[in-house]
């Protein structure tokens, strides 16, 4: 399992034990609501989402400083994490597109057209 793809609790956006924040950062649902969510769900278990939510801080390990080098770079891997098969099909499309792109600027440099040719000669 890629060290991008686990569960970490997040202690830079932390409040407590960086649970919610781990979430947040596993899932890319919004933070706030996922502290609310959390109290929520505690008051109506009678404390033992509470007791899960310790368990994970203290068990799961601490995320890695600069394990996503840009945002895009976290959105890309939360989009992993929660569907794999819509990420494979992105990449798919993504080296389509880059393939067909590819072709045109191949037809384009090997067809007669002796004023293109004339253009890229001069380049050289």
């Amino acid at each position: 399992m890629s060290t991008r793809t686990k569960f970490y609790v997040d202690k830079q956006e932390a409040k407590w034990l960086g649970v919610c924040a781990g979430i947040t950062d596993y899932t890319g649902f919004d933070l706030t609501l996922v502290r609310v969510a959390m109290i929520v769900l505690t008051i109506a278990t009678s404390g033992w989402v509470f007791i899960a939510y310790v368990a994970a801080g203290l068990l799961a390990p601490k995320k890695p400083y600069g394990l996503y080098e840009t945002q895009e770079d976290a959105k890309f891997w939360q989009g992993v994490r929660t569907n794999p098969k819509r990420s494979t099909s992105e990449v798919r499309s993504k080296f389509r597109d880059i393939d067909r792109r590819l072709a045109d600027i191949e037809l384009h440099y090997t067809s007669r057209n002796s004023r293109l040719a004339e253009e890229i000669d001069s380049l050289r």
